[in-house]
């Protein structure tokens, strides 16, 4: 049977950048997949400004910015066709201008993963793990089988599960706890011949929910739609997605002449949380963890971010040989530290925007108070805490600029065009 220091499970930027993090401290390695790369992954392709600092510390970045990506320089935003905003990002704490990555994460996951087999790290692609191995109440490996049906197992010390809503960890452990009142579903697919006004990440809320379009270059986006699963009832799935893209006139004006270049693909369920396992041995990173939703949850950031912190605490557990539950502990209060303020706010802003009378008063309240509204897209490029945004001295400001907000801005009937604040200037 082989062994390893670490198994990592799951070949995505959490696993990938698990398994960079862990191979730099000196660990031996085995990362795990079940397929081959590159697959398909709906991905709202969208890098948050904070994900550049973990990129490089990867040496993943340079090989990035050699292909060419879409430099964001911010967020437009409207609120069902009748107010909007258009926010760059501020700069960060240092002074230096910030810019989120668009890409295709198909490419993302293969430039990372060519950094993979370019270190000592063991990648095992077409190798499925069914069940992990336990030792008293410890994970001490895995076992699964290949693409030719061969049974395999392998030990170490630690396991990292960066499996994704279905990994082995939520179905073996029985961790996944769906949130009752959500029933959101995504349905994205690449969308060529666009009008892309701007180099911003436009986000259109209104009936029957709201769409993320993030351009990829060469007049192609990549455009994600959230509804409520009832929606979908009866509907065919492809032309579901086009008619309601196309209902709203601000996506109309830039997604009109152009098409889908492939079919709709669809996650359910979106939102999630997950139990701590109640075994040592075992860590979850990446969407294994939970998932925010994308309204505010830039998922890649969250990966890389969630794989830097559980690397921590891998080292701590090597350096003391304690690989109990106690022992990585830890790693939960570093996880709640740093993200908990994050799905608070994600949950206040989707309260929001299924309320469209307040979704379009706030809009249209940050669109005349610049600095909250920089702020907040700050917090949610992930380099501005969001306890800047969930406190009560925001919420007064906010309370304020609504006093004291007129709607001073044009109708979006008038079309993407002649709307100043999405103009792309």
């Amino acid at each position: 049977m082989k062994t390893y220091d670490i198994i990592i499970i799951g070949g995505g930027p959490a696993g990938a950048s698990a398994a960079l993090f862990l191979e730099k401290m000196g660990y031996h390695i085995a990362l795990l997949d079940q397929s081959r790369f590159p697959r398909d992954k709906v991905c709202g392709e969208f890098i948050s400004p904070a994900a550049d600092a973990i990129l490089s510390e990867l040496e993943v970045l340079d090989a990035i910015e050699a292909v060419k990506p879409k430099r964001l320089k911010g967020v437009a935003l409207s609120a069902y066709e009748s107010s909007w905003l258009q926010v760059d990002y501020p700069p960060s704490a240092d002074g230096a201008n910030m810019t989120s990555l668009s890409v295709e994460r198909s490419t993302l996951d293969n430039l990372m993963l060519d950094r993979v087999r370019s270190s000592g790290i063991q990648l095992m692609e077409g190798f499925k793990v069914v069940d992990f191995l336990f030792e008293n109440d410890r994970v001490h490996g895995v076992r699964g089988y290949d693409e030719t049906k061969t049974d395999f197992k392998i030990n170490a010390k630690m396991v990292i599960d960066a499996g994704g809503r279905n990994s082995i960890s939520l179905r073996r452990l029985h961790l996944r706890k769906d949130f009752s009142d959500q029933g959101k579903i995504a349905l994205a697919a690449h969308w060529e011949g666009a009008k892309i006004p701007g180099d911003y990440c436009y986000m259109h809320v209104s009936h029957p929910g709201y769409t993320g379009i993030a351009p990829v270059g060469n007049n192609r986006a990549n455009v994600v739609l959230v509804v409520a699963k009832k929606c979908l009832a009866g509907e065919n799935i492809d032309k579901f997605f086009k008619k309601i893209v196309l209902k709203n006139i601000l996506r109309r004006e830039i997604l009109g002449v152009g098409k889908p270049v492939e079919k709709t693909r669809v996650i359910n369920s979106l939102a999630y949380s997950v139990k701590t396992p109640k075994c040592g041995g075992l860590l979850l990173v990446g969407d294994a963890t939970g998932f925010i939703d994308p309204f505010t949850g830039e998922g890649i950031y969250l990966s890389l971010r969630s794989s830097q912190l559980a690397s921590r605490v891998v080292k701590s557990a090597f350096d003391r040989s304690d690989f109990s539950k106690k022992q990585l502990k830890t790693y939960d209060r570093m996880r709640k530290k740093e993200f908990n303020k994050k799905v608070i706010l994600s949950k206040v802003l989707q309260r929001l925007i299924y309320s469209p009378s307040m979704c379009v008063r706030i809009v249209e309240m940050l669109a005349n108070q610049k600095e909250l509204s920089s702020i907040l897209v700050g917090a949610i490029g992930d380099y501005i805490p969001a306890n800047q945004v969930v406190c009560f001295k925001y919420l007064l400001r906010m309370l304020g600029g609504l006093v004291r907000s007129q709607s001073l801005l044009p109708k979006s009937s008038k079309g993407i065009s002649n709307i100043p604040a999405l103009d792309g200037k």
